[in-house]
């Protein structure tokens, strides 16, 4: 597994997002644990997620989601075995939900499906084993500012029955766009619409001090996610009084922030271990109020 760092390590830099997923893939661990692929949570082609089961899932087993990113605009669930696959190595049921993206929908629809798929993990987890009660939410880029709004933004949740609170236990936002106003991209415009409405999309603008513990990572080498927004969230997180906690990987970008869950590339970073530490760190804990 050592030798193929040296050989997977370009793959991060020069292809495209779903190629190098496919890539890592192919070295991804078969055993410890099973796939439950295409469960519907909502309507529509791109509202069904994949569930990573660990062998050994027996109803006490905590239950993870993860949101990839993919700019709001690409990605799907099975490019992202390899991020399934390192979570239940940790004895996570893990749900890895597609949901809808531009130029389908605009914000915020891909809220309202993320909110869909966190209702139906609380729901429906203990079929695979998870234990009752508040999940886990973890997200990269696109997918962290999801999890972070869902966090933060008592609205999405709210409009499937549930609360922050009440469904997540803590969340784990790797490299996320969490203050990222003034939008330069005309894509990202027709994305997020009028600028006069732009604000409800940051996730720092509904920081309150009384959501779900948030770990907040990211790669001092990203320059597509600016470390500030991560920064900026943490900081203000701490001024309301919440709780956060905050890594920096030196020399880590933001596709090998990401890369590092997988089995090959894990030298990379300790972005599992580092996850899995704070995550077992809440397993017991009472659910913010």
């Amino acid at each position: 597994m050592k030798r193929l760092l040296p050989l997977l390590l370009p793959i991060l830099t020069v292809l495209p997002g779903c190629s190098v997923s496919s890539a890592i893939n192919a070295f991804v661990p078969s055993s410890g644990y099973r796939v439950v692929p295409d469960i519907t949570y909502g309507e529509g082609q791109r509202r069904t997620l994949d569930v990573y089961v660990p062998d050994g899932a027996d109803g006490g087993t905590p239950m993870l989601v993860f949101f990839y990113g993919g700019s709001w605009d690409s990605g799907e669930k099975e490019a992202y075995r390899f991020a399934g696959q390192a979570f239940a190595s940790r004895g996570y049921v893990t749900a890895i939900p597609d949901y809808r993206i531009y130029p389908e929908v605009r914000f915020p629809d891909f809220l309202k499906d993320a909110s869909a798929a966190v209702a139906w993990a609380v729901t429906h987890g203990g079929e695979y084993g998870a234990a009752p009660g508040p999940v886990f939410l973890a997200g990269h880029s696109a997918g962290a500012h999801i999890a972070a709004m869902l966090t933060l933004d008592r609205q999405w949740l709210g409009e499937a029955g549930l609360s922050p609170c009440g469904a997540i236990r803590a969340t784990v936002g790797l490299a996320g766009p969490y203050d990222f106003l003034p939008l330069k991209s005309e894509v990202l415009k027709e994305i997020f619409g009028p600028e006069a409405t732009r604000p409800r999309s940051q996730p720092i603008n509904f920081v309150t001090g009384t959501a779900p513990p948030m770990l907040l990572v990211t790669g001092d080498s990203d320059t597509t996610v600016r470390p500030r927004n991560t920064d900026n969230l943490a900081a203000k997180i701490r001024e309301r009084g919440g709780e956060v906690e905050v890594i920096h990987y030196d020399g880590i970008g933001h596709t090998p922030l990401v890369g590092a869950l997988a089995a090959p590339l894990r030298r990379l970073a300790p972005v599992l271990d580092d996850t899995d530490a704070f995550l077992r760190g809440r397993r017991q804990r009472e659910p913010c109020r």
